[in-house]
């Protein structure tokens, strides 16, 4: 069994408890929180399960880490405190363990990850013999093995979307809906998420990575950004009141130039509420999907709905995103150490998870 530690427990974290404890190769060896509140509390309570597992979580890092793990789930956000989780993961590779995580946007493609960053990983995985590998949380798989797999079905293509289409009210991460992306912020408010080259630096290297698999020279990375306030106001379940006037849709996209065009293109569309923005894309059962549609010849367009975690409906997202990460572990542990992406670590059936009953 693999030992492996899950880091953050938050949407990400509690995905990544139920997966590792799921996973027939992984042994859950600890859990590792940043608040003092959970401190104590049963990884199998704070994960979801329904069942305690017997491994009270923990803020020694230093503790968790000389146990020498062989795995870790960093779950943590890398949004607000990047250097910060840089730094966690580096401590934690250089221990000698496998890490995989959403939290790192710059390793999406190792090849393009500035030498600022990829130098010290790989300093790090010299010294402890760990190793890495990021996938994207939104999640990672809709922009690079789903659109790569189902471009070899086709004869000719003229342009690779991937789209992210959700309804944010069913999202559980309120500073994030409201700060970071805007929504119930008067349309003046410049979100952090939505400043020029933001979107760049987080989608960027999943264009990057499909253009070097698809073996076309990327020219540049565009984007355009579209958003609109809400004509009434709001209440949503989750998280209350959204004034008529605020910022109720966003769509973006990140734009891959391939010959002069847009030809690979990651675009997300966002709502408050179904009301806003309504002749945009929406989802096909009115929380959230993920698509691919490559416009060639044939037509090809494949949506993938998840869902986890009852009315928090986001989670089913989150869950798939996990599921990439923590089904990636064996297979790191048995390769050489290194940093890795998703051109090298293979989507692999989920061996011995078949008829498991869930809690």
């Amino acid at each position: 069994m693999i030992s492996t530690v899950v880091w953050g427990t938050g949407n990400v974290g509690r995905a990544a408890i139920r997966a590792v404890d799921a996973h027939p190769a992984l042994e859950l060896a600890a859990v590792v929180v940043h608040d003092r509140g959970k401190v104590g509390r049963d990884a199998g309570e704070l994960g979801g399960l329904g069942r305690e597992l017997g491994i009270a979580v923990t803020d020694d890092v230093a503790a968790v880490l000389a146990a020498r793990p062989r795995a870790v789930v960093y779950a943590a956000s890398g949004d607000v405190r990047p250097d910060d989780a840089m730094a966690d993961v580096i401590r934690a590779i250089g221990m000698g363990a496998v890490v995989v995580t959403p939290s790192l946007y710059a390793f999406y493609d190792k090849v393009g990850a500035p030498p600022e960053l990829r130098d010290p990983v790989l300093a790090a995985v010299a010294d402890g013999g760990g190793s890495l590998f990021v996938s994207g949380v939104d999640p990672g798989w809709a922009n690079d093995v789903l659109p790569l797999l189902i471009s070899g079905l086709g004869s000719t293509m003229d342009v690779i979307r991937c789209q992210e289409i959700f309804d944010y009210s069913t999202y559980d991460q309120e500073s994030a809906v409201r700060d970071l992306i805007g929504m119930g912020h008067p349309m003046a408010y410049e979100p952090l998420m939505l400043a020029e080259s933001v979107p760049t630096m987080v989608w960027g290297g999943q264009i990057r990575l499909m253009c070097r698999a698809l073996g076309v020279e990327l020219e540049e990375i565009r984007e355009t950004v579209e958003r609109r306030p809400l004509a009434t106001t709001v209440t949503t379940r989750t998280m209350g009141r959204f004034e008529a006037g605020t910022q109720g849709a966003v769509r973006f996209e990140v734009q891959g130039i391939v010959a002069g065009a847009p030809r690979i293109v990651i675009e997300h569309v966002t709502r408050i509420h179904p009301s806003c923005a309504s002749d945009w894309p929406t989802p096909p059962d009115g929380d959230g999907a993920h698509r691919v549609v490559i416009e060639g010849r044939p037509r090809i367009a494949v949506t993938v709905e998840a869902t986890d975690e009852g009315e928090n409906r986001s989670a089913g997202g989150n869950a798939t995103a996990v599921g990439r990460l923590v089904g990636a572990i064996d297979w790191l542990a048995a390769a050489e150490p290194g940093l890795y992406d998703a051109l090298d670590v293979p989507l692999r059936p989920a061996v011995g998870t078949l008829g498991r009953k869930l809690p």
